[in-house]
């Protein structure tokens, strides 16, 4: 059992999240998008992480237990998501760890937020990249046609061969220990329920330009803050990670040679010991409260 289930009340239905850990400060993980959800992303960190932290994992709107979800969940949402579960729990403050669409919303969540984020580590996070012309027209043009972006790839990824091929084309750049259960994991969600791109990712696209750009502000975060890339990422490219951790002052940058995109599941142990080592580095002065929020409830 990795933790227990908590689920936190909203207007359009409800948002599962995984609570582990005892003691310790409190650390949310925001995991990504499509047919991701947090035991996906998170299950071989939260054990890790729960032996010195109280953990939390989000569940997306419309992901694993976050369903049914009744309304839209764009850019605002999603932030919104972030304070209701820090509500929820009675928590002034927390560290956020973020992979891809959740890099993106801890990143936006610590520009807008800075009093109530205690640190940050974005993982391969959207948000800090732009397309070519053309190239974004085609991905726009995508973000607004439900048969591109769900019916399509539902129909596409009812074959577990064909979710294989995508883990291995977009998610890793080689061998993973446990492929075939994060396979299984997948191809099990699409069966339940279809696939395709999230809410954020539909709405963070506009027809001349991205809709969510967060370099030109990334210099107001002012926690510490780790970015963690994988070299041979097919989706975010790491000159864009490293180029967004050079905007946010003091930010430390990490590349995992070798991994792909779920650069915390094709190399846990060495994310986990960066993730780990990096929450539990003594707080500088001016780098607030480090035990803001530890008091927890559900």
């Amino acid at each position: 059992m990795i933790g227990e289930s908590v689920h936190v009340p909203q207007p359009e239905g409800s948002l599962r999240v995984i609570v582990s850990g005892d003691t310790g400060p409190p650390v949310l993980l925001l995991s990504g998008a499509g047919n991701d959800n947090a035991l996906l992303s998170w299950r071989r960190l939260i054990p890790v992480l729960a032996a010195g932290h109280r953990v939390l994992a989000l569940d997306w709107p419309k992901q694993g237990g976050s369903k049914p979800w009744q309304g839209f969940a764009g850019h605002e949402r999603m932030l919104g998501c972030v304070t209701a579960v820090l509500d929820h729990f009675g928590l002034r403050q927390a560290a956020l760890v973020g992979l891809s669409q959740g890099g993106a919303i801890a990143l936006a969540y610590a520009i807008e937020h800075p009093e109530r984020v205690s640190r940050l580590v974005a993982l391969a996070p959207a948000g800090v990249i732009s397309f070519p012309p053309v190239v974004h027209q085609m991905l726009w043009l995508t973000a607004k046609s439900r048969l591109l972006n769900r019916t399509l790839p539902s129909l596409v990824f009812r074959s577990r061969a064909a979710c294989a091929w995508f883990a291995r084309r977009a998610l890793f750049a080689g061998p993973v220990a446990d492929f075939e259960q994060i396979v299984d994991e997948y191809h099990a969600d699409v069966l339940a329920n279809g696939a395709g791109s999230s809410d954020w990712q539909n709405d963070s696209i506009g027809f001349r330009r991205m809709r969510v750009d967060l370099r030109p502000s990334l210099s107001r975060i002012s926690c510490p803050t780790l970015f963690v890339q994988g070299s041979r990422d097919a989706g975010v490219r790491p000159a864009h990670t490293r180029a967004a951790a050079g905007l946010v002052p003091g930010a430390r940058f990490e590349l995992i040679e070798g991994a792909g995109h779920w650069s915390n599941r094709q190399e846990p142990e060495r994310v986990n010991a960066l993730v780990a080592d990096f929450l539990r580095e003594p707080a500088a002065p001016g780098d607030g409260d480090p035990g803001a929020g530890t008091t927890m409830r559900s």
